[in-house]
């Protein structure tokens, strides 16, 4: 009987580890912030299923099937995504001195509304690489880069397993996003204004599109490592996550995957870092 209760004890024990490995609560004030003021939250190593369920009406052939992917080693992501003072800081120009003849940022009024410190860097993967190898030369490390698809839903979801990453109510969106805007009078927006997810992360819903580091594949989820996920070997176009201000965005939902050409150049794609521990 002894060795019975000790078994069912640990069965118990074992049980409550993997239930407190999907439910992850961000305690920690472990807080980082940088040479040019990014600030970037610690993130514990966990499980969590990647994608869309079968029962999400809304999901796409992409975003299926869903399955369980572990983040074997934590790591620090910005809080917020990259700004155009953060941008300008490295660079040394605004991100938008690479867009004159773009048609969208020649709309009236466009401008004036997104080239602002405080708004997301719009740029294309290629020019977030040459931000990242700047700034990695600039603190002397090589620590930052672009999270993987994987690492990006991990930190979005915030150990939740709904299509958003605050439930599933979409009327619930305004209070986490900028989104559903048009062209004529919409546009980017300071980040961090509207509410985080619950590990403090802000415009993980909206604003504008995240690039990540993986190569795009409509079917790559059905032969995805289950651990650490790096993405396709090989392809033709980059990951984007999140969505934007614009209601061409599609969805907003965690588990939603969009592509552009890593040379693609729009006023709503950015995106957020990765630092890895020393």
């Amino acid at each position: 009987m002894g060795k019975r209760f000790i078994v069912i004890f640990l069965l118990i024990l074992w049980v409550n580890k993997l239930s407190a490995i999907e439910s992850i609560e961000m305690t920690t004030d472990d807080f980082y912030v940088n040479s040019i003021g990014m600030e970037f939250v610690a993130i514990p190593a966990g499980s969590f299923l990647m994608g869309a369920s079968e029962h999400d009406a809304e999901a796409l052939d992409n975003e299926k099937p869903q399955h369980r992917v572990e983040i074997s080693q934590p790591f620090s992501v910005s809080k917020h995504e990259v700004t155009q003072a953060q941008w300008e800081e490295v660079m040394g120009s605004n991100p938008f001195s690479m867009f004159p003849d773009n048609q969208t940022y020649n709309k009236p009024g466009m401008k004036e509304r997104i080239t602002h410190p405080s708004h997301p860097a719009t740029v294309s993967w290629e020019d977030a690489q040459e931000f990242i190898h700047k700034l990695n030369e600039k603190e002397g490390h090589n620590r930052y880069r672009l999270p993987t698809e994987a690492e990006w839903e991990y930190m979005a979801r915030a150990g939740t397993t709904t299509a958003y990453s605050f439930g599933d109510n979409a009327n619930d969106l305004g209070q986490y996003a900028w989104y559903g805007e048009d062209f004529a009078t919409g546009g980017t927006h300071p980040v961090g204004q509207k509410k985080p997810n619950s590990w403090g992360l802000y415009d993980i819903h909206g604003n504008a599109w995240e690039w990540v580091s993986d190569w795009y594949n409509d079917n790559y989820y059905k032969q995805s490592p289950s651990i650490d996920p790096q993405g396709p070997a090989e392809g033709t176009q980059k990951v984007v996550r999140s969505g934007s201000f614009h209601e061409t965005s599609g969805s907003w939902r965690t588990s939603f995957r969009k592509s552009y050409a890593p040379n693609y150049r729009g006023i709503s794609v950015g995106f957020r870092l990765v630092m890895i521990a020393e």
